[in-house]
């Protein structure tokens, strides 16, 4: 099977640059704590849009800053 690279969310990394915590958030993200840890986690097998966008505008954040590609 060829390797295609993988995403990789940087979601931890603005959370502490920011200092804002992982239950302000799910909170203000209207997050469940699972769906938000696999994002961070990087166990996400599909991504939803609209998660991101809540997670970007909470964080306020472009997508670039909260994930990447590797090849």
């Amino acid at each position: 099977m060829e390797d295609f690279g993988r995403v990789i969310f940087k979601i931890d990394e603005v959370l502490e640059a920011k200092n804002i915590s992982k239950n302000k958030l799910e909170k203000e993200a209207n997050l469940q704590r699972t769906q938000l840890n696999s994002y961070c986690n990087n166990k996400v097998k599909r991504i939803d849009l609209a998660t991101l966008a809540r997670i970007c505008f909470v964080l306020d954040c472009k997508l670039e800053d909260i994930m990447e590609y590797e090849r």
